[in-house]
């Protein structure tokens, strides 16, 4: 069954988010305040425990089906000299991946998660968004749905991207979702110099007003201005939010990616984490208007989920603490 057939059944999940179990949230808080430490002295490590509690609903969350999905995509925009690499890296890239030799089939072995790899239509880049919406309707639907069959029986998803050229449509996401001109938002991406950074600004300007009438609904904006790797990241994250399964998001671009979709509702982000906060400029702004803190800041900026791979080791932590720890009472521990 495809999750998301029509633009309306898209719009009315987003308009029907599940919430999180306040009972186990509740009981993981009070074992919290039962085992043998000080209370808050293991700082986000609790919270982090208890959050997954709540999405999990049970009182002990575990992470026995850990799955990183990188989606893959090629842009029309980088015809506009936006990026430092030419579009075939992407397919390059993608074929690495398969074949084990990337930074993120290390990363996420060494966090114990299962890996797969969604190329969309690499052979078919989206509409150069300065001249035209990047994807029609139909094409924009599928991207969203394959990222939303991705997700499968995972209860944890760490979400990653390879598309050369993205971080300009993702620049343009943010801006049409929270506002601001196209230079607070663009980044230097792959390593381009100023010149590059200049045309990057360019198109993110000229497509936002190109579509500026246009840009009034989560979909519309992902249509117009995004891409088909970052709206199948959109599309898990919001499958995820209806199976309740916590989602770590990665750099710039995969958290742009749901920037649309916390335009029409903020409370998207609530069953999310931050993985990391990249190098990338403007990504500390677009936590801050998402409300999200970023479990490490390591200045990295590859992209493909490696961030928040590293940060599900964190998070494997958060819940071993909460789960082996004993009790005072268990431990016979004087609280007084």
């Amino acid at each position: 069954m495809t999750l998301f057939p029509t633009v309306a059944a898209f719009e009315a999940a987003l308009d029907s988010l599940s919430q999180p179990d306040m009972a186990a949230r509740d009981a993981a808080a009070h074992r919290q305040g039962q085992l043998t430490k000080p209370p808050g002295s293991l700082g986000r490590l609790e919270d982090i425990a208890v959050f997954f509690a709540g999405w999990q609903g049970v009182e002990h969350p575990r992470i026995t089906r850990g799955r990183a999905v990188i989606f893959a995509g090629n842009h029309g925009v980088v015809a506009r000299g936006v990026s430092a690499f030419p579009a075939e890296v992407t397919a390059q890239m993608v074929a690495n991946f398969i074949a084990g030799g990337a930074a993120i089939n290390a990363l996420a072995a060494a966090a114990g998660l299962e890996l797969s790899v969604v190329p969309l239509d690499l052979d078919r880049p989206t509409v150069d968004f300065t001249t035209s919406p990047a994807m029609s309707e139909a094409e924009c639907l599928a991207a969203l749905t394959a990222g939303a069959e991705a997700v499968g029986d995972a209860d944890l998803l760490v979400l990653g991207e390879m598309g050369i050229g993205n971080t300009t449509p993702a620049a343009a996401l943010a801006a049409a979702s929270f506002g601001g001109d196209a230079a607070l938002w663009v980044g230097p991406g792959t390593g381009v110099d100023a010149q590059g950074l200049s045309r990057k600004a360019m198109a993110v300007t000229e497509g936002l007003t190109l579509h500026r009438e246009h840009l009034t609904s989560a979909f519309e904006i992902l249509r117009r201005l995004g891409g088909r790797e970052i709206a199948a990241m959109a599309g898990a994250v919001l499958a995820a939010r209806i199976k309740r399964i916590p989602v770590v998001l990665d750099g710039f671009i995969g958290t742009a990616a749901i920037a649309p979709l916390a335009s029409a509702n903020p409370n998207i982000s609530a069953h999310c984490l931050s993985g990391h906060c990249s190098a990338e400029p403007g990504h500390t702004l677009l936590l801050a208007r998402l409300g999200l803190e970023p479990i490490l800041s390591l200045k990295m900026r590859l992209g493909e989920g490696s961030g928040a791979a590293v940060a599900v080791q964190v998070i494997r932590s958060a819940l071993a603490a909460h789960d082996g720890m004993a009790t005072f009472a268990e431990a016979g521990v004087a609280t007084a």
